[in-house]
C-alpha cells in the first residue's frame, strides 16, 4: 500500500517507520532539516529505536516536501501534525489537522484519511459532515516521548474510530506492523475513540496530581513520603507504578489534554476534572516556594526535558517552578544540551556543568541523575525511585 504519513515528530515518524517496514511510505514534513536529516538515516528526534531503525536502513520510506505529490499518489493519508491548546479559544488548534484534510482530498478525492493528531471529542464527525463523502477517521495514538516506536511495535491497544471497512484497514496495518501477539483492537465510532485518548491521559495526569499532593503533604508535615508511597501501592488495586513525585505533569500531551477534555465538559457536571487542571499549578507553586525558603542567591535548574531519553521540553513542569522563582526577584541558570541558545525566557544558558554547578546555590532536577552526585546537598527534587 502506498501510504502518506504528515509530521515527522514523535507520532508521526514512529508511524512512518512502522508501516515502512511493509509498505510504501512517503513522510511529509514542512522543515527541510527534519527532512534532510531523515534522507541521510538520522533522526530529528531523540528515540534509540527511531535512530536504529533510520540507520539500519531496509525501510521503503522516502521524507519529502512536496506534500501534494504525496497525496496525489497515496491510497491512505495518516495526520500527525501538532494540536496545541489555544487558551483563548479553551480548545485545541486543528487549523493544521483541518488543511491537510483540505489539501489531501483535493489531490486525491477517494483517499482514506487517518488522523492521529489529538482533537476535540467530535472534531472527526464535523470533519466527516464539511467533507461528504471523505472516508476521514480518527485513530489515538499511545506513546510515550523517547519510546515512541517501542510503544507502536508493543502496542496496549489498538483504537480506531471506524467501525467499517476503513477501520478495518487501518487496524489491520497496525497490527501488522506490531512485533507483539495478541494486540487488544477496539473499533467504536469516532467520537467514543476521541473520548479515549483524552480520558486516558486526563487518568494519567491524575494519577501524577495524586501522589504529587501526597508528597507535598509529606513533606509539610515531615513524613516519609516512599514510606506512604509504599504502603498505599501494596494495595493491588492502587499498585506500586506511575507513583513517583515530580514537579507535576509536563510535556507535550497532558497539560494540553487534560484542558480539552475539560472544555470538552462545558455543559456537562464534573468536579474531578477541573481538580485534575488546578492540581498542577498548586503543585507548582508548593514546589517554588520550598526552593525558595533555601534562601538562595542563584538557581540553576537541570534539565528542562520531562523524560528520560527525550529531547521535548514543550510544557515541561520545571519551566512553571523557573518562572516562579525569576518572579521573586532570583537569578536562575539553565543546564540543557539539547538547547542551542545563549539564554532561555532571559536565563542564562550555561553549557558547561561544571561551571552550572559550582554557581548554583540550589539545583532544582526534576530527577536524580548520577551527573549531579557529587554536588547532592545542592540538589533539590522530589524523586524518590529514580525513574519517570
Amino acid at each position: 500500500m502506498k501510504i502518506a504519513v504528515v509530521g515527522a515528530g514523535y507520532v508521526g515518524l514512529s508511524n512512518a517507520i512502522l508501516l515502512a517496514a511493509h509498505h510504501e511510505v512517503t513522510l511529509v514534513d514542512v522543515d527541510p532539516v527534519r527532512v534532510g536529516l531523515i534522507a541521510d538515516g538520522r533522526s530529528p528526534i531523540v528515540d534509540a529505536d527511531v535512530e536504529e531503525a533510520l540507520a539500519g536502513g531496509g525501510l521503503n520510506l522516502a521524507p519529502t516536501l512536496d506534500a501534494a505529490g504525496a497525496y496525489r499518489n497515496a491510497e491512505l493519508v495518516i495526520i500527525a501534525t501538532p494540536t496545541d491548546y489555544d487558551p483563548r479559544t479553551n480548545l485545541f488548534d486543528t487549523g493544521s489537522v483541518e488543511s491537510v484534510i483540505d489539501a489531501a482530498l483535493a489531490e486525491n478525492p477517494g483517499v482514506r484519511i487517518v488522523i492521529k493528531s489529538t482533537i476535540p471529542v467530535g472534531f472527526t464527525e464535523q470533519m466527516l459532515a464539511a467533507h461528504p463523502g471523505g472516508k476521514i477517521l480518527f485513530s489515538p495514538e499511545f506513546l510515550r516521548e523517547g519510546h515512541a516506536l517501542e510503544d507502536n511495535r508493543y502496542p496496549s491497544r489498538v483504537v480506531v474510530g471506524d467501525e467499517g471497512e476503513s477501520g478495518r484497514v487501518f487496524a489491520a496495518l497496525m497490527v501488522e506492523g506490531a512485533l507483539a501477539d495478541d494486540v487488544p483492537v477496539l473499533l467504536m465510532p469516532s467520537t467514543e475513540a476521541e473520548a479515549i485518548k483524552l480520558f486516558a491521559n486526563t487518568y494519567l495526569a491524575l494519577r501524577v496530581a495524586y501522589f504529587n499532593e501526597l508528597d507535598t503533604y509529606a513533606a509539610v508535615h515531615g513524613l516519609d513520603s516512599a514510606r506512604i508511597i509504599e504502603g498505599v501501592g501494596l494495595d493491588p488495586r492502587i499498585g506500586q507504578y506511575y507513583n513517583n513525585p515530580s514537579f507535576g505533569y509536563g510535556g507535550y500531551c497532558l497539560p494540553k489534554d487534560t484542558k480539552q477534555l475539560l472544555a470538552n465538559y462545558a455543559d456537562v457536571p464534573q468536579n474531578l476534572i477541573s481538580a485534575v487542571v488546578d492540581s498542577n499549578t498548586t503543585r507548582k507553586d508548593f514546589v517554588a516556594l520550598d526552593v525558595l525558603a533555601r534562601k538562595p542567591q542563584v538557581v540553576g535548574i537541570y534539565r528542562l526535558v520531562m523524560k528520560a531519553g527525550s529531547d521535548n521540553f514543550r510544557s515541561s513542569s520545571v519551566q512553571g517552578i523557573m518562572k516562579r522563582i525569576k518572579a521573586k526577584g532570583v537569578e536562575v541558570i539553565v543546564y540543557e544540551p539539547t538547547l542551542d541558545a545563549d539564554d532561555f525566557f532571559n536565563s542564562e544558558v550555561v553549557r558547561d556543568l561544571a561551571e552550572f554547578k559550582r554557581r548554583a546555590d540550589v539545583i532544582v532536577s526534576n530527577r536524580r541523575t548520577s551527573d549531579l552526585a557529587d554536588v547532592a546537598e545542592k540538589v533539590y527534587t522530589r524523586d524518590i525511585y529514580g525513574r519517570d
